[in-house]
C-alpha cells in the first residue's frame, strides 16, 4: 500500500465523513444480516465475522468502493458527465429494491448535508441529480476535501464494517467486546481489499453477491424487523 500523507485538516474531514454520528441513517440498515440471523445462518461471533469477510472479498461493497475511486477522479478533473455516469451505473448494479433504496436514501441525506455545510458542492450535487447513491456522495465529499482516495476507501470500508458489526451485535446478540474483536480482526482484510480495489480496471468491476441479494429479497417480506434492510 502506498504511503498516505494526510494533513490535520484532511484527517479531521475524513473522520467526520466516516463517523457513525453522520446523520445519514446508516445505523438503520443491516444489509440482509437481520434475515440471516432469523434463519440461523449467522448465530455467533465467528459466523458474523465469516459473512463480513466474504463480503469484503467478493461482495457488492467492492463495487461501491471502486466507484468512489472513479467519482473522486471525475470531481478532481471536472468531468461531470462521468460523475453522472457512475451514479446511474451504481443504481443499476443494486440487485434488490431494499439495497437500492438504502443507497439512495443515504446518498440523498449526505448530499443535503454537504450542501448545507459546504455550499461549494451544490454544483456537483446538481450535476449528479437525484437519486444519488451513497458512495457517489461520499466520493464527492472526499474529492471536495482533497482526501486521498486510498484513505477514503479505507474509511468507507471501516465505516461499513462498523455499521454491520453493530447490527450483528444487536441481532444475535453479542457483547460489545466481541464486536470490537471482530472489527479489529477485519483490519488486515480491509487493508488488502483497499489495495485490490484501487487497482481495478473498469472491465474488472464485478462481484459475487447472490447471498446478499437473496437475504435482502427475503428481508422485504420478513414479518418482524428491527432494520430497514
Amino acid at each position: 500500500m502506498d504511503t498516505i500523507t494526510l494533513t490535520d485538516s484532511h484527517l479531521l474531514h475524513l473522520l467526520q465523513l466516516a463517523s457513525s454520528a453522520l446523520p445519514v441513517g446508516a445505523y438503520s440498515y443491516s444489509e440482509g444480516i437481520e434475515t440471516l440471523v432469523e434463519h440461523g445462518t449467522i448465530t455467533n461471533k465467528d459466523t458474523l465475522k465469516h459473512w463480513l469477510e466474504a463480503e469484503l472479498r467478493y461482495g457488492a461493497i467492492r463495487l461501491e468502493t471502486a466507484v468512489i475511486v472513479r467519482v473522486h477522479e471525475a470531481v478532481t478533473t471536472g468531468d461531470l458527465e462521468r460523475l453522472r455516469y457512475w451514479n446511474v451505473w451504481l443504481s443499476a448494479a443494486r440487485e434488490t429494491q431494499e439495497l437500492r433504496n438504502s443507497s439512495w436514501q443515504m446518498g440523498r441525506s449526505l448530499m443535503q448535508l454537504l450542501a448545507k455545510i459546504q455550499p461549494q458542492v451544490l454544483d456537483l450535487a446538481n450535476a449528479v441529480s437525484n437519486p444519488c447513491n451513497y458512495a457517489i456522495a461520499f466520493g464527492v465529499a472526499a474529492a471536495h476535501w482533497q482526501i486521498h482516495p486510498q484513505a477514503a476507501l479505507l474509511a468507507y470500508l471501516h465505516s461499513w464494517a462498523t455499521n454491520l458489526m453493530t447490527a450483528g451485535v444487536k441481532l444475535i446478540p453479542l457483547g460489545q467486546t466481541a464486536g470490537q474483536e471482530i472489527l479489529l480482526n477485519l483490519q488486515p482484510l480491509i487493508t488488502s481489499a483497499t489495495i485490490e480495489i484501487m487497482e481495478l480496471e473498469d472491465d474488472d468491476l464485478s462481484c459475487c453477491s447472490w447471498g446478499l441479494s437473496l437475504a435482502s429479497m427475503q428481508h422485504e417480506t420478513q414479518y418482524t424487523r428491527l432494520f430497514r434492510s
